[in-house]
């Protein structure tokens, strides 16, 4: 029987991403000779491809690849790291494991950046998967994302869509996964605007990690892993 799968966004859900991702969009800006947005805009470019972010804020659309390169070249130097893994997030990927679910990291941060990262904070050895973005993040999509990291599991280890749940903090996380018909369990501590995952449809949203874990497992019709 094909395990259960847990499909789990990066930035904002598994990670505060967000300090270096805003210092290299507030880099960006200042690089291009542009105004920099205010700290409540920098922190809604951590989720979404970066492209769609720097259009939606200012970059003209002639000047997008000059800010993606700009990004990127001050983001891989080091700023990729300047991250952390949210408290108890170990524990709940060791639980959800134990309770027999298969767990894929699927982010819409490029895959060149994410597998570091993931191996950096300890991630990797707890999932079966990181999946990215491709470098050009303007080609992607969250509900891509997904594809890509369905396809890269294998048929023979993708359950059918009731058996599957996605894990985000944003907006893009749960329609994304509804594209695959999949539902999501959103978390409060990341980058979602008030109401924003309630009003994108998510099938429930939790504030902290033990809340995740039992949310997670009754989607899926598991019960908690027990010892003894």
């Amino acid at each position: 029987m094909t395990a259960p799968l847990v499909l789990l966004d990066l930035d904002g859900t598994l990670m505060d991403s967000a300090p270096g991702i805003v210092a290299s969009v507030a880099h960006t800006y200042r690089a291009l000779g542009l105004p920099v947005p205010e700290a409540a805009v920098l922190r809604s470019f951590v989720g979404p491809p970066i492209t769609d972010s720097f259009v939606g804020h200012g970059v003209p659309a002639d000047r997008l690849h000059e800010a993606v390169e700009a990004y990127r070249a001050d983001y891989s130097a080091g700023r990729l790291f300047e991250a952390e893994v949210f408290p108890g997030i170990p524990d709940v990927l060791v639980a959800l494991r134990a309770a027999g679910c298969a767990l894929a990291v699927a982010t819409s941060k490029p895959t060149v950046y994410a597998r570091p990262v993931c191996d950096r904070f300890g991630l990797t050895p707890l999932v079966d998967l990181v999946q990215g973005a491709p470098v050009d993040e303007s080609t992607s999509t969250k509900a891509l994302v997904i594809a890509e990291t369905l396809a890269a599991l294998g048929a023979a280890r993708v359950p059918t869509p009731e058996a599957a749940v996605m894990v985000g903090d944003r907006s893009y996380d749960v329609r994304g996964a509804a594209e695959h018909a999949i539902a999501t369990v959103g978390v409060a501590w990341g980058y979602a605007a008030p109401g924003e995952l309630v009003g994108a449809g998510a099938a429930a949203v939790v504030d902290d990690v033990d809340a995740l874990v039992a949310a997670v497992l009754s989607r899926l019709g598991l019960a908690p892993a027990t010892h003894g």
